[in-house]
């Protein structure tokens, strides 16, 4: 079945014409355009995966790189135009609806590994290429050697006609004759290359066992030897060689000559050490990246005892309202000072600073002394970043937040260091930013639990993981149970029951809290139902169900639909439900927020302000509230656990209760554990109450047990 238009296959299909268009003119193939974009499609494909897949995978990235040089694309133009038609389109065409900012850091991790995987594949190459040159100059040792024994001429004809650098020198090293290949290498002249001694092209670069190899052949141990070399051009350039020496013996078997065969390499080389830069350092900042300076941890971490090492994680603080506000250039420009400072404050021996990726930097310090030497590195940087930064005539003034990092080497992996390092950045960033925090075992260990959650909490609700538990409410006059709260309960399988303040925040913050909070409202009111059928519709057990609805939840525009809906498919009547709203979250609303609580109150749900007198509210913004209950914190009644009761407490208590009849309000105490303390606020007025002195959040079950012993006195 052929794909809808402007469908992924049909982007993906666009995506590898486009990039076909941009290498097939650099590309030395046979193959026609059509041809080598069929090739370039699974490749692409491949690429488009890992840019959507859950967790990154380098491996599409410098797969695809190698097969670049498998299809005959070795020229660097050919690499260049790749990356370049990534950046600009993978993400477009390739993307999805998944998160841009997101994508274009996948992308970048893409084209380096890219570029890594090309100059992977073509120093495989290139080796190959050089075993094939030294099997060529034994078998042209043969045929030299043969040559000289037979005939001068036929020697020349060899010897001056090779594309390959060819010189012989005596077992001294005194170089006898050259071809103009080797010539042209050197930029010398015949009679500049005669006469030389081979032991003069001594370079700081060569292998170790490049004249213990050259002794051993000039003295008949050795046949032959391959090796790279570099030679000093006469004008300070250096040249670079794949080297095949060979020994040529006279008729009788003695050593006579030596014969060099050289393939000039100088430009692969360089190209190499381009890629590898390109592949290891960030494009925009010019610091080492991410691959880098994984290398360069690893290298620390690895280090022999008595090494430390220390790490300092910095994320700028508010750096997209800078791209929000001034653009993308903008930001890009920042970026490029702040990394220029940083790179000033990490200049001795064993500090590296790198660009992770956005606004993320770190900056590496290895030694016998970093427990003291990483704090003045961290001091130093956010010294660094006190003065403003010009950018379009503005000064911006820019701050960061740092996790450090600080041990000894071989206790941890690189992957566990930069975790850590992560969450403590993110612990000063939640202290107010501008700051840098030192790594704490436990606070990781929180944060981990708290990710683990986070990441756990989509799928618990489909699993059925949550319940619900119930503590009545109680009215203080009669003692009898008027209500209940439903209380929401995790039971996680690792974890065991987890309360509300572990993932009602975390839930806030995924955005999981409205349907999740739907859930709880659904379960609910049907429960007070059920309590209404088993009792023959009698009004017997909780007359009235309480659900804790979040600020999300009530910003939410679903909210007064979803809230008759499960109400009429329960059969359940509006009078039936409170929904308790925090004072913190009411304080300030305009009539937008305060709309759909309006609504809700107008049908007939009683509206409760939760944990009253902790907001520091305006007391006469209750007038505009469209509450019908307050829900005393229990911060103001603990006083009134004992006899005698705090006269203060007792005083603020009747005033609270006082105002809210005046204004018609009812009054719910909360936490309420002693006889002492029930019998005050009953005193003082309260209405209802609940707290373990009634009983403890329960089972549905016994809920209605409890009610039904009232009920029957």
């Amino acid at each position: 079945m052929s794909a809808e238009p402007d469908g992924p296959e049909d982007r993906l299909r666009r995506f590898a014409t486009i990039w076909s268009r941009a290498v097939f003119p650099v590309t030395s193939t046979s193959s026609t355009r059509p041809e080598f974009e069929e090739r370039l499609l699974p490749l692409a494909r491949r690429l488009s995966e890992a840019l959507r897949a859950r967790s990154f995978d380098a491996d599409a990235g410098r797969t695809a790189g190698a097969a670049l040089v498998e299809a005959h694309c070795t020229d660097p133009e050919a690499l260049s135009r790749t990356l370049d038609c990534v950046d600009a389109y993978l993400v477009l065409y390739c993307g999805g609806d998944g998160d841009r900012e997101d994508l274009r850091a996948r992308s970048a991790r893409l084209q380096h590994a890219m570029a890594a995987g090309f100059a992977q594949a073509l120093r495989e190459r290139t080796l190959a290429e050089q075993e094939a040159v030294a099997q060529a100059a034994l078998e042209a040792q043969g045929v030299v050697a043969q040559a000289l024994h037979a005939t001068e001429a036929r020697f020349r004809a060899v010897f001056e006609g090779a594309a390959i650098g060819i010189g012989i020198a005596d077992l001294e090293g005194n170089v006898l004759q050259v071809n103009g290949a080797l010539r042209r290498m050197f930029g010398l002249s015949e009679q500049g290359l005669r006469g030389r001694n081979v032991k003069d092209w001594v370079h700081p670069d060569d292998a170790p066992q490049t004249w213990r190899l050259y002794d051993e052949l000039v003295t008949g141990e050795r046949e032959h030897y391959h090796l790279e070399k570099a030679f000093y051009r006469p004008d300070g350039t250096v040249l670079w060689t794949n080297l095949t020496v060979s020994l040529l013996r006279d008729p009788d078997g003695e050593p006579q000559y030596q014969l060099a065969l050289m393939e000039d390499t100088t430009e692969r080389r360089l190209l190499n050490l381009r890629l590898r830069y390109e592949a290891t350092h960030d494009a925009l900042t010019g610091l080492p990246n991410r691959t880098f300076f994984f290398e360069r941890l690893e290298k620390a971490l690895g280090a022999g005892e008595g090494q430390r090492f220390g790490l300092c994680y910095l994320d700028l603080d508010g750096f997209k309202t800078v791209n929000d506000s001034l653009g993308h250039a903008a930001g890009d420009r920042l970026l490029v000072e702040v990394a220029d400072r940083l790179q000033a404050c990490a200049t001795a021996p064993g500090e590296m600073v790198a660009r992770l990726g956005g606004d993320e930097f770190v900056a590496l310090i290895t030694g016998p002394d970093t427990e003291r030497t990483v704090d003045e590195l961290a001091a130093r940087i956010m010294n660094a970043l006190l003065a403003p930064i010009s950018v379009d005539g503005r000064e911006l003034t820019v701050r960061g937040s740092i996790g450090i990092v600080e041990g000894p080497a071989g206790e941890r992996s690189a992957a566990e260091v930069l975790r850590s390092a992560d969450i403590t950045m993110y612990r000063a960033k939640s202290a107010g930013g501008n700051r840098f925090e030192l790594a704490d075992a436990e606070a990781d260990a929180r944060a981990i639990t708290r990710h683990g959650l986070t990441t756990a909490l989509p799928t618990a609700l489909d699993r059925g993981e949550f319940f619900i538990e119930y503590q009545p409410l109680v009215h203080l006059g009669d003692g009898s149970v008027r209500g209940a709260e439903a209380l929401v309960r995790w039971l996680h399988p690792q974890h065991g029951v987890l309360s509300p303040d572990r993932f009602i925040p975390l839930a806030e913050h995924t955005g999981l809290i409205v349907p999740l909070g739907r859930w709880v409202l659904e379960q609910s009111v049907r429960q007070a139902r059920e309590w209404r059928d088993r009792n023959g519709g009698e009004a017997v057990g909780p007359l009235r169900i309480n659900v804790n609805l979040s600020p999300c939840q009530l910003t939410h525009p679903g909210l007064v639909q979803d809230t008759v809906d499960i109400l009429e498919r329960a059969g359940v009547a509006p009078d039936a439900l409170c929904l308790e709203v925090t004072e913190s979250a009411l304080i300030g609303a305009d009539d937008d927020l305060l709309k759909p609580l309006r609504r809700l109150a107008e049908m007939g749900v009683d509206i409760a302000l939760d944990d009253f007198g902790t907001g520091y509210s305006n007391l006469t913004n209750l007038r505009r509230l469209p509450v019908s209950v307050l829900k005393l914190d229990r911060s103001f009644t603990q006083g009134m656990q004992q006899f005698p009761a705090d006269p203060v407490d007792l005083k603020i208590v009747e005033g609270i209760v006082s105002l809210a009849h005046s204004l018609d309000l009812a009054v719910t105490v909360e936490g309420v554990e002693t006889g002492a303390q029930a019998e005050q606020l009953r005193l003082l007025g309260c209405d209802t109450a609940q707290g373990w002195y009634y009983a403890r959040p329960g089972p549905p079950d016994r809920l209605h047990e409890l009610a039904l012993v009232d009920a029957t006195g």
